[in-house]
């Protein structure tokens, strides 16, 4: 069974991963009006919002990351220990 929570907490992370990265470019657009500095693709935005976008993006990923590891060890320790006493 500790396999399958090992697992299912990275599908977590993955996800939440995920879904703060697409959280991030849809704020991103809406706010400046321009899409993405990512790859190659950006070369047109300045090394500033260049660097802003790396940081709030990586702030916003990882924060979601951590929030939803969290919150998976919680659930699987309530888990656990509700499965003890039975």
């Amino acid at each position: 069974m500790n396999v399958v929570f090992k697992l299912l907490g990275a599908g977590v992370s993955v996800g939440a991963g995920f879904v703060g990265t697409k959280l991030v470019d849809f704020l991103w657009q809406k706010i400046t009006g321009e899409a993405t500095p990512r790859g190659k693709d950006g070369l047109e935005n300045t090394l500033r919002s260049a660097l802003v976008f790396a940081l709030v993006s990586g702030a916003v990923s990882t924060t979601i990351q951590v929030v939803a590891n969290r919150s998976t060890q919680q659930a699987i320790e309530r888990f656990s220990k509700t499965r003890d006493e039975v």
